[in-house]
Order: structure tokens, then C-alpha cells, then sequence
């Protein structure tokens, strides 16, 4: 008896394809309960260990949903959420049902993007007055943001957006008019991800 390997949630819509998915598997398809579908594929295992080439898989596969059919919203998981039968996990969709209806009206066409500023070697930086001149220009577009780790002392901001699609290439202008005007600074823009800093949906793997 395979297991299933979840990626995220969508509204009842079958998402189905072919495609390099997680742990060698072929083709992603949707376990449904009652207008909510899990988009999974199978695995051999409940405790699928996170290589980077799975890691890269399961945010490859999150993108192809997102994109299918001309745009499906999606309430991604993190890696490793594998269950051990359809029922265990129609049980999961049951629990969390309304958690995921309120994740999904929170994203719904709406993407993540991220963006890293680095300090070049020597450059003298006011991290507060960067911080407030990126906020001023591009909290106005995003509908939320959230700070992530300064995980390096020449970090000198690192945060994601939650921007909908159709202010995308306003966001897009914006960075780009921040990195011209910066030459103190490395401009790391990330995306589109699928909204993982913005879905707060805990679903236990436990059978």
C-alpha cells in the first residue's frame, strides 16, 4: 500500500498531471473531501527524508499548481507531509477544513515574493533608514509582509511579500527603482513562490 505525499490544498477543482515529483514518483493528483482537495503523489514512505533535490521538487510541483488550468490558488504545505492512507488524510481535510477555507480567501490570487538586501563589502549602511525607505515604497503594493532571520551580519534585510498577482509588476517596478537608486547595496529579489510564510495551517502527520 503506497502513501500519499501532500503538497498543498485546493478548492475542489481536480488538479491532475504528469510531471518529476517527489521521491521519483511521475504523476500528482487530488485526494478530494467535500470541496477540498489534497494535491498529493505517492511515496513509499511516511517520513520522506528532505534532499535538496526533493526540497527543489516539491516547490517545482507547487508552482506547476499554481499555474495549472490558468491559475489555481493553492494552500502550500511544508516538506514532508506524508500520510499513510486516503482516509487518514480525508480525515486531516475534515479537521483543518476551516483553517484551510480562511488560508485559501487570504491568498487567493495572490503570490510570495521575496527580497534580500546585502551590503556590498565596504559600504556604510543605515539599516533603520533602509528598512523604513523599503517599507515606505513597498508596503503600499503588498497586501502583507513578514520579516524572516538575518542570517548574516552583511544582511541587511530580508523579508517576504504576500502581493497580488495584479500588482505584480508594480512590486517588480518598485525593486527595481529601490536597486538603481542603491549601489551600497546587493539586491536579492526572489519568485513567485507559493505563499508558504502566509499560510498558518498545521496538519499533524500522525495516522
Amino acid at each position: 500500500m503506497s502513501n500519499r505525499y501532500v503538497y498543498g490544498v485546493v478548492a475542489s477543482d481536480t488538479v491532475e498531471f504528469e510531471t518529476e515529483a517527489v521521491a521519483g514518483a511521475e504523476r500528482v493528483y487530488t485526494i478530494s473531501h467535500r470541496r477540498l482537495g489534497a494535491v498529493v503523489s505517492d511515496i513509499d514512505t511516511t517520513d520522506p527524508e528532505e534532499t535538496d533535490e526533493d526540497a527543489q521538487r516539491h516547490d517545482d510541483v507547487l508552482r506547476e499548481i499554481m499555474e495549472y488550468d490558468g491559475g489555481t490558488t493553492v494552500v502550500p504545505m511544508q516538506f514532508g507531509m506524508a500520510f499513510e492512507s486516503d482516509r487518514a488524510l480525508k480525515n486531516v481535510l475534515r479537521g483543518a477544513r476551516p483553517a484551510f477555507r480562511r488560508a485559501m480567501n487570504d491568498i487567493e490570487g495572490k503570490i510570495e515574493l521575496g527580497l534580500k538586501l546585502v551590503r556590498e563589502e565596504d559600504a556604510d549602511v543605515d539599516p533603520e533608514a533602509i528598512e523604513t525607505a523599503v517599507a515606505d515604497l513597498l508596503e503600499p503594493i503588498a497586501a502583507q509582509s513578514v520579516a524572516n532571520d538575518l542570517f548574516s551580519d552583511r544582511l541587511v534585510l530580508n523579508r517576504s511579500y504576500l502581493v497580488a498577482e495584479s500588482d505584480r509588476e508594480r512590486f517588480d517596478d518598485a525593486i527595481a527603482r529601490f536597486e538603481d537608486e542603491h549601489d551600497e547595496l546587493m539586491v536579492k529579489y526572489t519568485g513567485p513562490f507559493a505563499p508558504y510564510s502566509f499560510v498558518d495551517v498545521k496538519i499533524g502527520a500522525q495516522q
